[in-house]
């Protein structure tokens, strides 16, 4: 497994240990993470902080061109405020843990020539089946149902 892509499960994994909802997303510039984040909306009381919109906080205020030459790691599939973001800083390549408990908005990614790559990776897919049956009132909440 890449070593990154383990970072965005940490992070998943931290966001569920914390009572928030696991997702995780690492974005990595030449071999060094910017930022790393989780889904935080719980914990901090957030409308936006999705695991990707944590993760750019936590890089910060960066260069185009230093986000035009990174990668997004992110545990599930982005939804439409984070692509919209992935596209508005430029990232070119995201790597995505799973799409069967949700299907973002990778079309649009693609169709914007960001390299979209699906992993359906068995923990992400069964860590979200578990927080989905779990926890429906919280999901249906953060991804605006």
């Amino acid at each position: 497994m890449d070593k990154y892509f383990k970072i965005a499960i940490d992070e998943a994994r931290k966001g569920l240990s914390e009572g928030g909802i696991p997702i995780g997303s690492v974005i990595v510039h030449n071999g060094e993470i910017l930022g790393k984040g989780h889904n935080r909306r719980v914990q901090k009381r957030s409308v936006i902080l999705h695991g990707e919109m944590d993760a750019f906080e936590d890089a910060g205020r960066q260069p185009a061109s230093v986000y035009k030459d990174s990668v997004l790691y992110t545990t599930l599939s982005p939804c439409p405020m984070c692509t919209g973001t992935i596209l508005l800083y430029g990232i070119k390549k995201v790597i995505i843990g799973e799409n069967s408990n949700f299907l973002g908005w990778e079309d649009l990614l693609r169709k914007n020539d960001v390299e979209v790559v699906v992993l359906n990776d068995r923990e992400c897919i069964s860590m979200m089946e578990s927080f989905i049956k779990d926890n429906p009132e919280l999901w249906n909440e953060d991804i605006g149902e």
